[in-house]
């Protein structure tokens, strides 16, 4: 049971960000809707979850900034309480191959992928250890598991999620905080819908699934994670890809 917890989810507008939000809600969470710059459609969330008769709030914030992620979590423990539940979902991609990519196609993605996850574990961890009671999850990807031509600044990002979790999950788990990795693969989001045909027909013929991915099959296993059902699963990282990387 959530009990009512408080759970941030960043980049939660739209995509998996969304769903999670949407699947949190429902099981009886008080959500906080992060944004960057989608305002109309995180108050489409936000509107959402209150018309099902759940709590929610909206807040606009850049976590690529510390400075913005220290204000996110005042705001954020002001309306609803301390932070319990942390979801890392927000996420970039600025593709290129190497010999072309230039310097602000990788800081971007690596600011707003990877160093997003260290400033919002690190606003967080600090109550959750005193609480003795906390959930992190944060977004990886198949690319950072595997790496991904075109995408060496997403890939590397991605996979320096593992890291940081992992190293959460060893710092904190003896306090009742966990920290677990999911991996989407290929997810009918915004973000995949931009790739070309070509891209999309070769992804599927590595599915064993047959299928594409939803935000509902991660928002499940995100909901999962945070969970009290989940308190002995720590440090771990969920391919949820259709078993195109088993």
């Amino acid at each position: 049971m959530s009990q009512g917890r408080v759970a941030l989810v960043t980049g939660a507008s739209r995509g998996i960000g969304r769903a999670v939000a949407l699947k949190l809600a429902s099981d009886g969470y008080r959500v906080a809707i992060n944004y960057q710059n989608s305002a109309s459609a995180a108050q489409g969330v936000l509107e959402r979850i209150r018309a099902s008769g759940g709590t929610a709030m909206a807040v606009q914030a850049d976590v690529s900034s510390a400075e913005q992620v220290k204000g996110l979590f005042s705001a954020v423990a002001k309306e609803l309480g301390p932070v319990e539940v942390l979801v890392n979902n927000a996420g970039i991609t600025r593709d290129n191959l190497l010999v072309r990519m230039s310097d602000e196609e990788w800081d971007s993605v690596v600011r707003t992928n990877l160093n997003s996850v260290f400033f919002c574990a690190r606003a967080a961890i600090r109550t959750m250890m005193k609480a003795r009671f906390g959930r992190i999850v944060a977004m990886s990807s198949v690319s950072g598991l595997a790496g991904n031509a075109g995408q060496a600044n997403y890939a590397a990002a991605k996979a320096g999620i593992l890291g940081i979790i992992k190293s959460i999950a060893r710092e904190a788990g003896s306090r009742g905080v966990t920290a677990n990795v999911i991996a989407p693969g290929y997810i009918e989001t915004d973000m995949t819908a931009s790739l070309a045909d070509s891209v999309r027909e070769r992804a599927l013929a590595q599915i064993p699934a047959g299928r594409y991915g939803s935000p509902d099959d991660i928002a499940n296993v995100a909901a999962f994670l945070v969970s009290d059902a989940a308190s002995y699963i720590n440090g771990q990282v969920v391919a949820v890809d259709g078993g195109m990387t088993m």
